[in-house]
């Protein structure tokens, strides 16, 4: 049992103090009696009265304090623009790294609340080097006006846009990564009306999300999949609020903790004294919303098209609409980037064993150059490999096997000759087939690569592809390590699995060698690239060898392959990325 302090932190003002009591009772009646709690209340003007009635909850586990930011503000007014950003408490959880630096990690939470759950267990989650835990933002998951804008006007998922009223802060991170004055810059740079700072916190922490389990940060919006017992917290969002509307929805957990407190008077009154014009205003404000956030999609000067005109190298912009729109069409086995002009392979051009003394000669040249080339572009972070998972299902192989991976980069292939390299299998030779064009046709520095990198190039020519299937086949059978892209497709910077083609799985079947699935997730890093986008963090993530049935005809067994290969991608993508997969063609049908 650890003894550390446990920092958890509000943001409110005079007129919502009232809430935050009744937030903060119900965590101190659900909390563990064998830790201690620091509560720190971020404002700028607090009664007295309001404080004292406050301090009547703390007691040996729980200490309250009141933390005036007037004095950060000031601090750095200068940097704000000229705006009244300063004033709203909603904004504050950014000031939270910066103004506290002992804190390593910490709470953050909404006076809209209730905690059923024991927040102790909360803060001991280990977000790792995420910048913040936080929950999926069940606005955007299940109103699409919502989820349309935060992909068209933020360029976020709406599957992974989260709610910033729960957070795990990690503070190292916030501190590390700059995150207060990336919010600075934001500020200057666009004015985002439809959730304002939970866009901008969105926008900071994309890609650097560790997502909790819902149950964390249950909205009172919309489909709750499970029990509301079994919520940890819930969060009136909108205006669901039970001191508006008699009719709120779970709005009798709220009164139950209520009830308890010493501002139970003052909330009923509130409650009383609420309007039906107001009650009117507050429904007909959820209209707005709506309207705003549609009204922002279609600027012609929204955030997103904006830097898009100004940073991002218009090819990758049109890239990334042609997938889009191949997605949409189930196009999922065409490139969305063309091809340089191509010519047939013919047999008396390649020798798919290398044995001539010229051919092991430019290849070792080649493996040399290729060599300095990812050293040098994982130097100047280029390509980062930030983890390597699995790598003992490749020690491990005693067999040739074939090797797949999702397809998203020209230099992915590099990737996994570094998974390869770290998997220590010096008596085995990693290949990487290739398409024909790619052979023939690519110019230059990485045209040589292509031909002479222990590549086995695909042929539309049928003595070409004979050659290629038997040398292919005896490869595999020799005990080396074949890599196919089972996609087939190269789709760029792209996250979800495509679906599959056979052949990688008629060669494993057909040779009785394993297929060793390996699939590469990405996350934002922060070095802006020469096109306007982010340079990606690759995960490699080697899933355990995946055997033949010999049991099985043929067919089967490769159906099966297939279907195993897919599976383990797919339970990767939803882990890392903690979204179901899906395509947006199935929307369309």
């Amino acid at each position: 049992m650890t003894n550390k302090e446990i920092p958890i932190f509000y943001a409110c003002d005079d007129n919502f103090v009232k809430y935050t009591i009744v937030s903060l009772y119900s965590m101190i009646k659900n909390a563990s009696k064998d830790r201690k709690y620091h509560v720190h209340i971020l404002h700028t003007g607090i009664t007295d009265a309001m404080k004292e009635k406050t301090q009547e909850l703390s007691n040996e586990n729980f200490e309250i304090t009141f933390d005036d930011v007037s004095d950060y503000l000031v601090s750095i007014s200068e940097k704000l623009p000229l705006r009244d950003y300063y004033s709203k408490t909603t904004y504050y959880r950014f000031f939270i790294a910066e103004m506290f630096p002992e804190y390593d990690k910490a709470i953050y939470i909404d006076s809209d609340t209730v905690v059923q759950g024991d927040v102790s267990k909360l803060y001991d989650t280990d977000i790792k080097d995420a910048y913040i835990g936080a929950c999926h933002e069940q606005a955007m998951v299940q109103e699409d006006v919502y989820g349309t804008y935060v992909e068209k006007v933020l360029g976020i998922s709406r599957y992974t846009f989260f709610n910033a009223g729960l957070l795990l802060i990690n503070c190292n991170q916030f501190r590390m990564r700059f995150v207060l004055d990336k919010f600075i810059q934001y500020l200057h740079t666009y004015d985002f009306i439809v959730t304002q700072d939970e866009d901008y916190l969105n926008l900071i922490c994309k890609d650097h999300v560790y997502w909790l389990d819902q149950r964390w940060n249950t909205e009172i919006f919309g489909d709750i999949p499970y029990p509301i017992e079994q919520a940890y917290v819930l969060h009136y969002i909108m205006v669901s609020k039970p001191w508006h509307f008699r009719d709120c929805r779970h709005g009798d957990i709220f009164w139950n903790y209520a009830k308890e407190t010493s501002v139970y008077e003052d909330i009923l009154k509130v409650l009383d004294s609420y309007t039906d014009e107001e009650r009117e205003r507050d429904i007909k404000s959820c209209d707005n919303l709506l309207n705003m956030a549609i009204s922002e999609t279609n600027r012609e000067d929204n955030y997103l098209n904006r830097v898009n005109k100004a940073e991002r190298a218009n090819d990758r912009v049109s890239i990334l609409k042609k997938i889009e729109e191949y997605e949409r069409l189930g196009k999922f086995d065409q490139d969305v980037e063309d091809d340089p002009p191509s010519r047939v392979l013919m047999p008396d051009e390649i020798d798919y064993f290398r044995k001539g003394m010229s051919q092991k000669i430019k290849t070792k040249f080649a493996y040399m150059m290729a060599r300095k080339f990812v050293n040098n572009i994982i130097d100047e972070k280029k390509m980062i490999i930030k983890e390597i998972k699995g790598i003992e299902h490749f020690q491990n192989l005693k067999s040739g096997a074939v090797i797949t991976c999702n397809h998203f980069n020209a230099f992915d292939s590099f990737a996994i000759q570094i998974a390869y390299e770290a998997a220590n299998q010096p008596d085995r030779t990693f290949y990487r087939v290739i398409r024909e064009g790619n052979y023939t046709s690519f110019p230059g520095f990485y045209g040589f690569l292509m031909r002479h990198c222990n590549t086995l190039p695909l042929s539309s020519n049928h003595q070409t592809l004979k050659k290629f299937m038997e040398a292919t086949e005896k490869l595999l059978c020799d005990g080396h390590f074949v890599l196919i892209y089972p996609e087939q497709s190269m789709w760029w910077n792209y996250r979800k699995p495509k679906p599959f083609k056979k052949g990688a799985f008629t060669f494993a079947a057909k040779s009785n060698v394993p297929i060793l699935p390996c699939f590469i997730t990405m996350q934002d890093s922060d070095i802006m690239g020469d096109d306007g986008f982010y340079v990606q963090e690759y995960t490699i993530h080697i899933s355990a060898p995946i055997y033949p049935d010999t049991d099985l005809p043929n067919g089967k067994r490769v159906s099966q392959m297939m279907e195993k290969n897919f599976n383990a991608w797919k339970d990767i993508y939803e882990d890392v990325y903690g979204i179901p997969l899906s395509y947006i063609t199935e929307k369309a049908q």
